[in-house]
Protein backbone atom coordinates (compact mmCIF):
# COMPACT_ATOMS: atom_id res chain seq x y z
CA UNK A 1 0.00 0.00 0.00
CA UNK A 2 1.24 3.50 -0.83
CA UNK A 3 2.30 5.48 2.23
CA UNK A 4 0.74 8.87 2.88
CA UNK A 5 3.70 10.96 4.14
CA UNK A 6 1.39 13.30 6.06
CA UNK A 7 -0.72 10.72 7.81
CA UNK A 8 -0.04 9.46 11.34
CA UNK A 9 -1.72 7.18 13.85
CA UNK A 10 -1.57 7.06 17.63
CA UNK A 11 -2.30 3.70 19.24
CA UNK A 12 -3.46 4.31 22.80
CA UNK A 13 -5.48 7.37 23.83
CA UNK A 14 -4.56 7.71 27.47
CA UNK A 15 -3.01 10.89 28.82
CA UNK A 16 0.23 10.38 26.90
CA UNK A 17 -1.45 9.52 23.60
CA UNK A 18 -3.93 12.39 23.87
CA UNK A 19 -1.15 14.86 24.72
CA UNK A 20 0.85 13.71 21.70
CA UNK A 21 -2.22 14.16 19.49
CA UNK A 22 -2.63 17.69 20.84
CA UNK A 23 1.05 18.40 20.12
CA UNK A 24 0.66 17.12 16.55
CA UNK A 25 -2.32 19.45 16.09
CA UNK A 26 -0.22 22.39 17.26
CA UNK A 27 2.69 21.50 14.99
CA UNK A 28 0.70 21.09 11.79
CA UNK A 29 2.99 18.25 10.69
CA UNK A 30 0.21 16.00 9.46
CA UNK A 31 -2.90 16.48 7.36
CA UNK A 32 -4.53 13.29 8.70
CA UNK A 33 -4.38 11.88 12.22
CA UNK A 34 -6.05 8.63 13.31
CA UNK A 35 -6.58 7.76 16.98
CA UNK A 36 -6.90 4.11 18.05
CA UNK A 37 -7.75 2.77 21.46
CA UNK A 38 -9.13 -0.46 22.93
CA UNK A 39 -11.94 1.77 24.19
CA UNK A 40 -13.40 3.12 20.93
CA UNK A 41 -15.50 5.71 22.79
CA UNK A 42 -12.34 7.14 24.35
CA UNK A 43 -10.69 7.52 20.94
CA UNK A 44 -13.82 9.14 19.49
CA UNK A 45 -14.10 11.52 22.43
CA UNK A 46 -10.47 12.62 22.09
CA UNK A 47 -10.90 13.10 18.33
CA UNK A 48 -14.03 15.22 18.89
CA UNK A 49 -12.28 17.33 21.52
CA UNK A 50 -9.27 17.92 19.27
CA UNK A 51 -11.45 18.80 16.26
CA UNK A 52 -13.02 21.59 18.32
CA UNK A 53 -9.65 23.34 18.21
CA UNK A 54 -9.15 23.06 14.43
CA UNK A 55 -10.38 26.62 13.69
CA UNK A 56 -7.43 27.86 15.77
CA UNK A 57 -4.81 25.33 14.65
CA UNK A 58 -3.51 23.65 11.54
CA UNK A 59 -5.79 22.19 8.88
CA UNK A 60 -6.12 18.50 9.74
CA UNK A 61 -8.50 15.60 9.53
CA UNK A 62 -8.68 14.00 12.99
CA UNK A 63 -10.65 10.77 13.35
CA UNK A 64 -11.00 7.73 15.55
CA UNK A 65 -10.37 4.57 13.60
CA UNK A 66 -9.21 0.98 13.51
CA UNK A 67 -6.07 -0.81 12.40
CA UNK A 68 -7.15 -0.79 8.74
CA UNK A 69 -6.84 3.01 8.88
CA UNK A 70 -3.23 2.68 10.01
CA UNK A 71 -1.96 0.75 6.98
CA UNK A 72 -0.95 3.77 4.86
CA UNK A 73 0.41 5.93 7.71
CA UNK A 74 3.94 7.28 7.55
CA UNK A 75 4.18 7.14 11.34
CA UNK A 76 2.52 4.96 13.96
CA UNK A 77 3.05 6.03 17.58
CA UNK A 78 2.48 3.31 20.19
CA UNK A 79 1.54 4.59 23.63
CA UNK A 80 -0.75 1.70 24.60
CA UNK A 81 0.11 0.12 27.91
CA UNK A 82 -0.11 0.41 31.67
CA UNK A 83 1.09 3.65 33.23
CA UNK A 84 3.84 3.89 35.81
CA UNK A 85 2.32 4.26 39.28
CA UNK A 86 3.86 5.90 42.36
CA UNK A 87 6.61 3.62 43.68
CA UNK A 88 6.96 1.69 40.41
CA UNK A 89 9.98 1.74 38.15
CA UNK A 90 9.60 1.62 34.39
CA UNK A 91 10.92 -1.94 34.39
CA UNK A 92 8.07 -3.00 36.67
CA UNK A 93 5.77 -2.58 33.65
CA UNK A 94 7.67 -5.00 31.44
CA UNK A 95 5.42 -8.08 31.51
CA UNK A 96 2.00 -6.54 31.00
CA UNK A 97 3.17 -3.95 28.49
CA UNK A 98 5.05 -6.52 26.40
CA UNK A 99 1.84 -8.53 26.05
CA UNK A 100 -0.10 -5.40 25.06
CA UNK A 101 2.62 -4.58 22.51
CA UNK A 102 2.48 -8.11 21.14
CA UNK A 103 -1.27 -7.84 20.49
CA UNK A 104 -0.89 -4.38 18.89
CA UNK A 105 1.88 -5.55 16.59
CA UNK A 106 -0.15 -8.55 15.42
CA UNK A 107 -2.73 -6.11 14.12
CA UNK A 108 -0.22 -3.68 12.60
CA UNK A 109 1.90 -6.27 10.79
CA UNK A 110 -1.23 -7.92 9.38
CA UNK A 111 -1.92 -4.65 7.49
CA UNK A 112 1.51 -4.58 5.79
CA UNK A 113 2.31 -1.28 7.48
CA UNK A 114 5.27 0.34 5.72
CA UNK A 115 5.92 3.44 7.82
CA UNK A 116 7.96 4.23 10.92
CA UNK A 117 7.03 2.57 14.21
CA UNK A 118 7.63 4.89 17.18
CA UNK A 119 7.39 3.17 20.57
CA UNK A 120 6.63 5.42 23.54
CA UNK A 121 5.22 2.90 26.06
CA UNK A 122 7.52 1.96 28.95
CA UNK A 123 9.95 0.39 29.53
CA UNK A 124 10.69 1.96 26.17
CA UNK A 125 14.12 0.45 25.44
CA UNK A 126 12.94 -3.09 26.20
CA UNK A 127 9.73 -2.59 24.23
CA UNK A 128 11.62 -1.08 21.28
CA UNK A 129 13.75 -4.21 21.06
CA UNK A 130 10.66 -6.39 21.45
CA UNK A 131 8.86 -4.41 18.71
CA UNK A 132 11.80 -4.89 16.36
CA UNK A 133 11.97 -8.63 17.03
CA UNK A 134 8.22 -9.24 16.91
CA UNK A 135 7.47 -7.07 13.87
CA UNK A 136 10.29 -8.24 11.62
CA UNK A 137 10.68 -4.67 10.38
CA UNK A 138 14.13 -3.24 9.57
CA UNK A 139 15.75 -1.86 12.71
CA UNK A 140 15.88 1.67 11.26
CA UNK A 141 12.06 1.73 11.08
CA UNK A 142 11.51 0.75 14.73
CA UNK A 143 12.35 3.65 17.02
CA UNK A 144 11.76 4.27 20.70
CA UNK A 145 11.33 7.76 22.16
CA UNK A 146 14.34 6.82 24.26
CA UNK A 147 16.07 9.49 26.29
CA UNK A 148 14.91 12.44 24.18
CA UNK A 149 12.76 13.52 27.14
CA UNK A 150 15.56 12.93 29.68
CA UNK A 151 17.96 14.92 27.52
CA UNK A 152 15.43 17.77 27.43
CA UNK A 153 15.23 17.64 31.21
CA UNK A 154 19.02 17.86 31.47
CA UNK A 155 19.15 20.81 29.07
CA UNK A 156 16.43 22.62 30.99
CA UNK A 157 18.07 22.10 34.38
CA UNK A 158 21.55 22.87 33.11
CA UNK A 159 20.34 26.03 31.38
CA UNK A 160 18.75 27.23 34.62
CA UNK A 161 21.92 26.40 36.56
CA UNK A 162 24.15 28.28 34.11
CA UNK A 163 21.64 31.09 33.52
CA UNK A 164 21.62 30.57 29.75
CA UNK A 165 18.93 29.60 27.24
CA UNK A 166 18.46 25.83 27.45
CA UNK A 167 18.30 25.69 23.65
CA UNK A 168 22.00 26.58 23.65
CA UNK A 169 22.84 23.57 25.81
CA UNK A 170 24.14 20.52 23.94
CA UNK A 171 24.31 17.46 26.17
CA UNK A 172 22.95 13.92 26.18
CA UNK A 173 21.39 11.44 28.53
CA UNK A 174 22.00 7.97 27.08
CA UNK A 175 21.51 4.29 27.96
CA UNK A 176 18.24 3.17 29.50
CA UNK A 177 15.32 5.56 29.70
CA UNK A 178 15.22 4.79 33.40
CA UNK A 179 17.25 4.39 36.55
CA UNK A 180 20.48 3.22 34.87
CA UNK A 181 20.69 6.12 32.40
CA UNK A 182 23.82 8.28 32.35
CA UNK A 183 24.74 11.84 31.50
CA UNK A 184 27.58 12.33 29.00
CA UNK A 185 29.28 15.21 30.77
CA UNK A 186 32.54 14.73 28.84
CA UNK A 187 30.90 15.99 25.62
CA UNK A 188 28.55 18.63 27.06
CA UNK A 189 28.89 22.12 25.61
CA UNK A 190 27.16 25.48 25.36
CA UNK A 191 26.82 26.45 21.70
CA UNK A 192 30.06 24.62 20.89
CA UNK A 193 31.97 25.93 23.88
CA UNK A 194 33.04 23.11 26.19
CA UNK A 195 31.09 23.14 29.45
CA UNK A 196 34.23 23.61 31.57
CA UNK A 197 35.39 26.52 29.38
CA UNK A 198 31.97 28.17 29.55
CA UNK A 199 31.95 27.93 33.33
CA UNK A 200 35.49 29.31 33.53
CA UNK A 201 34.63 32.30 31.32
CA UNK A 202 31.49 33.03 33.35
CA UNK A 203 33.26 32.55 36.67
CA UNK A 204 30.89 29.71 37.56
CA UNK A 205 31.70 26.45 39.25
CA UNK A 206 29.96 23.26 38.17
CA UNK A 207 31.89 20.61 40.04
CA UNK A 208 31.31 16.88 40.35
CA UNK A 209 28.80 17.27 43.18
CA UNK A 210 26.78 19.80 41.17
CA UNK A 211 26.76 17.54 38.12
CA UNK A 212 25.67 14.58 40.24
CA UNK A 213 22.85 16.66 41.73
CA UNK A 214 21.61 17.67 38.29
CA UNK A 215 21.84 14.09 37.05
CA UNK A 216 19.78 12.83 39.99
CA UNK A 217 17.14 15.48 39.31
CA UNK A 218 16.89 14.30 35.71
CA UNK A 219 16.83 10.61 36.62
CA UNK A 220 14.21 11.06 39.35
CA UNK A 221 12.10 13.68 37.59
CA UNK A 222 9.36 11.26 36.52
CA UNK A 223 9.03 9.88 40.05
CA UNK A 224 8.61 13.39 41.45
CA UNK A 225 6.03 14.36 38.81
CA UNK A 226 4.08 11.13 39.30
CA UNK A 227 4.11 11.62 43.07
CA UNK A 228 2.65 15.10 42.66
CA UNK A 229 0.17 14.72 39.78
CA UNK A 230 -0.11 11.01 39.07
CA UNK A 231 1.43 10.86 35.59
CA UNK A 232 3.78 12.56 33.14
CA UNK A 233 2.58 13.47 29.66
CA UNK A 234 3.35 17.03 28.53
CA UNK A 235 7.12 16.58 28.40
CA UNK A 236 6.97 13.30 26.49
CA UNK A 237 4.45 14.82 24.08
CA UNK A 238 6.93 17.59 23.26
CA UNK A 239 9.72 15.03 22.85
CA UNK A 240 7.63 12.87 20.50
CA UNK A 241 6.66 15.98 18.54
CA UNK A 242 10.37 16.69 18.04
CA UNK A 243 11.03 13.16 16.78
CA UNK A 244 8.02 13.32 14.46
CA UNK A 245 9.24 16.61 12.99
CA UNK A 246 12.61 15.04 12.20
CA UNK A 247 10.88 12.22 10.34
CA UNK A 248 8.28 14.25 8.42
CA UNK A 249 10.71 17.02 7.45
CA UNK A 250 13.65 14.65 6.88
CA UNK A 251 15.70 16.88 9.17
CA UNK A 252 18.46 14.34 9.83
CA UNK A 253 18.80 15.79 13.30
CA UNK A 254 20.72 14.05 16.08
CA UNK A 255 18.44 12.73 18.83
CA UNK A 256 19.05 10.09 21.54
CA UNK A 257 16.32 7.70 20.39
CA UNK A 258 16.15 4.03 21.31
CA UNK A 259 17.09 1.58 18.59
CA UNK A 260 18.14 -2.08 18.37
CA UNK A 261 21.95 -2.14 18.32
CA UNK A 262 24.00 -3.89 15.68
CA UNK A 263 27.52 -3.83 17.09
CA UNK A 264 27.67 -0.22 18.25
CA UNK A 265 29.92 0.04 21.32
CA UNK A 266 30.44 -3.69 20.82
CA UNK A 267 26.82 -4.41 21.76
CA UNK A 268 23.90 -6.27 20.21
CA UNK A 269 20.85 -8.20 21.37
CA UNK A 270 19.27 -5.15 22.97
CA UNK A 271 18.04 -1.62 22.31
CA UNK A 272 19.54 1.42 24.00
CA UNK A 273 19.02 5.15 23.71
CA UNK A 274 21.97 6.63 21.82
CA UNK A 275 22.48 9.76 19.69
CA UNK A 276 21.25 8.89 16.21
CA UNK A 277 20.61 10.71 12.95
CA UNK A 278 16.84 10.69 12.42
CA UNK A 279 15.12 11.44 9.12
CA UNK A 280 12.36 10.33 6.75
CA UNK A 281 13.51 6.69 6.69
CA UNK A 282 13.87 6.51 10.47
CA UNK A 283 17.27 6.05 12.08
CA UNK A 284 19.89 6.68 9.43
CA UNK A 285 22.89 6.11 11.68
CA UNK A 286 23.65 5.43 15.33
CA UNK A 287 26.54 7.63 16.44
CA UNK A 288 29.23 6.17 18.67
CA UNK A 289 30.12 9.40 20.44
CA UNK A 290 33.33 9.50 22.52
CA UNK A 291 32.82 8.52 26.16
CA UNK A 292 35.09 8.79 29.13
CA UNK A 293 36.22 5.55 30.76
CA UNK A 294 33.70 6.09 33.57
CA UNK A 295 30.87 6.81 31.11
CA UNK A 296 31.71 3.71 29.09
CA UNK A 297 31.48 1.59 32.24
CA UNK A 298 28.13 3.17 33.12
CA UNK A 299 26.80 2.49 29.62
CA UNK A 300 27.86 -1.14 29.87
CA UNK A 301 26.13 -1.44 33.25
CA UNK A 302 22.96 0.04 31.76
CA UNK A 303 23.18 -2.39 28.84
CA UNK A 304 23.55 -5.32 31.25
CA UNK A 305 20.28 -4.34 32.94
CA UNK A 306 18.51 -4.13 29.58
CA UNK A 307 19.82 -7.57 28.55
CA UNK A 308 18.61 -9.04 31.83
CA UNK A 309 15.15 -7.52 31.33
CA UNK A 310 14.95 -8.69 27.70
CA UNK A 311 16.02 -12.17 28.81
CA UNK A 312 12.80 -12.49 30.84
CA UNK A 313 10.69 -12.16 27.68
CA UNK A 314 9.68 -14.89 25.27
CA UNK A 315 10.78 -13.26 22.02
Amino acid sequence: MKIDPRKAAIVGCGQVGASIAFRFLQQGLFSRLVLLDANRDKAEGEAMDLRDGLPYGAAMEITAGGYDDLADCALAVITAGANQKPGETRLDLIGKNTEILRSVLREITARQFGGILLVVSNPVDVLTYAAWKLSGYPRERVIGSGTVLDTGRLKQLLGAELRVDSRNIHAFIIGEHGDSELAVWSEANVSGLALEDFCRIRGQDLGREDRERLYREVRDSAYEIIRRKGATYYGIAMAVGRIAACIVKDERAVLPVSVALNGQYGMEGLALSLPSIVGREGVQEILEIPLSREEQAELEASAAQMREAIGTLNL
